[in-house]
């Protein structure tokens, strides 16, 4: 079974009135690479979650942000900052001499100043309890997420299982063209001698017209055999075929094995465009140029799908 990279999930959790929210998203990448966003005064967990992390994920850039909250009764604290609002008072006073004002300094133009009373951050003592929130949590998104993923795979793995059976039929139908490609080879070199031939005149009392008949009594016909022979040999695709064919039946193992395979596969496509380009390179027909055209941007479709794999 393959996952899929891209997926999203959020919950909730609350534990002896802390309350845990987790919203987190995966992308691609090609290693495990994890942001994490977590209030400073808890950072002490961020270790844990990220081992959390990284024991569910293997690949895939994970953003993940967190949020805690103390929603017992003496949680809504408030602490004054006194220097500062000392520091504002006296400023108000210098500018009530500067410009002799009458009207006295109020509670209110003291509060006008920023931040002179702000909450206050309460100290979770109890990290069994903290982190009891925290970890079910993160537990559950990630459990939602890879739900997700898994889903968003088997939706992959159908369309690279149909497009694994197109490149299938049509490397049996590169095959089977490649078998007239001997006999095409010979009829070119036959066809050779005998434009030469003609070029160079009438020899041995034997004209064009004489047909190509005449042209393998003139010649050496052990040593056409074997000039046939080299240039079969060279158009002979039947290993790239057979290499190929071992690459689909171990890609099919792959996307149903339940162990993450992006890198496999991606590999394995890398190995797919060599045969397949070693295949161009020997084609003798513009009909099976073709057709192997065809297979290399069928492939670099399968290659666009498998960046979004575990």
């Amino acid at each position: 079974m393959i996952k899929s990279m891209t997926a999203y999930a959020e919950t909730s959790n609350i534990e002896h009135c802390i309350r845990c929210d987790v919203e987190i998203r995966s992308y691609n990448s090609r290693h495990l690479d994890i942001a994490l966003y977590l209030p400073r005064s808890f950072s002490r967990y961020e270790e844990g979650i990220k081992k959390m992390i990284s024991s569910k994920l293997s690949r895939g850039r994970i953003e993940i942000r967190i949020s805690i909250e103390d929603q017992s009764e003496d949680a809504a604290q408030f602490q004054v900052d006194l220097p500062r609002a000392q520091a504002y008072y006296k400023a108000l006073c210098q500018l009530k001499d500067q410009f002799s004002l009458e009207s006295a300094i109020s509670i209110e133009h003291i509060l006008d100043g920023k931040e002179m009373i702000r909450p206050a951050e309460k100290h979770m003592d109890d990290d069994a309890v903290v982190w009891g929130a925290i970890s079910k949590a993160v537990s559950c998104a990630l459990d939602n997420l890879e739900a997700m993923r898994a889903s968003e795979g088997d939706n992959l793995a159908k369309d690279l299982a149909e497009r694994m059976d197109y490149i299938e039929d049509a490397l049996s139908k590169v095959e089977h063209e490649a078998t007239s490609l001997p006999q095409i080879y010979k009829d070119r070199l036959m066809e050779r001698i005998s434009v030469l031939m003609t070029t160079n005149g009438t020899k041995h009392g034997i004209t064009a017209g004489h047909g190509s008949q005449n042209i393998e009594h003139l010649i050496d016909t052990v040593r056409l055999s074997q000039e046939a022979a080299i240039l079969a040999d060279k158009s002979d695709i039947s290993e790239e075929i057979v290499r190929a064919r071992s690459h689909i039946a171990l890609f099919r193992d792959i996307i149903s094995s339940p162990e993450p395979g992006g890198r496999k596969l991606n590999f394995l496509i890398q190995e797919f465009n060599r045969e397949f380009n070693t295949m161009g390179s020997k084609s003798g027909r513009a009909e099976l140029s073709h057709m192997i055209v065809d297979l290399k941007s069928e492939l670099e479709k399968i290659r666009e799908q498998i960046q979004n794999i575990e």
